[in-house]
Order: structure tokens, then sequence, then C-alpha cells
């Protein structure tokens, strides 16, 4: 059986008819052509998948897209502004914050939810190991998150 879902995705209203089971990344993915948001472990332990539901950084593989029916979702898509990069998605490339690539748009998309939420409690200095904790959910098989973690620090000084 299917369901008639609509959402704004980056900013632009969308439907789409849906299996009842159908992962949100699924529905990115497949129905609606972003392939930014990537698929690793289909467990929710990588991070790989990690958009912005209604202001909150979410596991896409773990939410089915019914769930997000009348939400607002950003992908790594929509972070840009035009041609003009995102200051996170800036910091990972001008501090190497990747290697292969795959994990990256789950980092960049988990560590603008990290800043947003640490500068919504009242800020103060958002230190290595805090990063490190936060990123816990998400795994890189590359890059041993040194540049990542500077990427973010980097990020979240330009937000």
């Amino acid at each position: 059986m299917t369901s008639k879902i609509s959402m704004t995705v980056n900013g632009r209203q969308v439907e789409g008819s849906v299996e009842g089971r159908t992962l949100l990344v699924e529905f990115l993915r497949e129905h609606l052509g972003l392939t930014g948001t990537h698929v690793g472990c289909d467990t929710s332990q990588c991070g790989a998948c990690v958009v912005h539901v209604d202001g909150k950084a979410v596991k896409s593989c773990t939410l089915l897209a019914a769930a997000a029916d009348g939400g607002d979702v950003v992908t790594i898509e929509g972070l840009a502004d035009g041609t003009r990069l995102h200051p996170m998605q800036t910091a990972f490339k001008e501090n190497h914050g990747l290697q292969c690539g795959f994990c990256t748009p789950g980092m960049i998309m988990s560590a603008v939810d990290l800043v947003n939420r640490h500068k919504s409690n009242g800020g103060g200095k958002l230190t290595e190991e805090k990063i490190r904790a936060e990123l816990e959910g998400n795994i890189c098989r590359c890059t041993g998150y040194h540049n990542i973690v500077k990427a973010i620090e980097a990020g979240a000084k330009a937000m």
C-alpha cells in the first residue's frame, strides 16, 4: 500500500507516493535524486545519512519517509547558498576534513547541527573533546578525525 507524502526539501515543496516501509534516505535518493545523502551501514551506526528534519539532525536511514510528511528537510545539497558554500562546507574544504568523501555529507550535517545546538545552549568554547564526543555517531574510515575536528572548529567560528 502506498501513501502520498508532502514535505519541503531544501526549500522546495515536494510530493511523492511511497510504500509505508520507505525510508527517508530512499525517498531522498531514489525519488528526488538527491544522492548527496549516503547509505553506509543500514544500521544507523555510521552517520553517512544524516540530514536535518525540522531543524534537527537525524539519521535518515532510520526514519520512515512518511514520518517526515509535512516536515522541513535539509540535505547536504541544501546547505549552500547557490554557488556559495555553507561556512561548514568551506571549512571542511580548507582544513582537508575529508579523504574519500563518503562520510563527509553526514559529518557536515552533524557538525552544523552541533554548532547550532551549542550556540543555542549559551555558546562557550566548542572544545576538541566536545566535538569528538558529539561525532561518536559518525564514522570515518579514512582520516583519523584530526582534520575533521579542525574543520568543525573553523566552521563553528565562521558560523
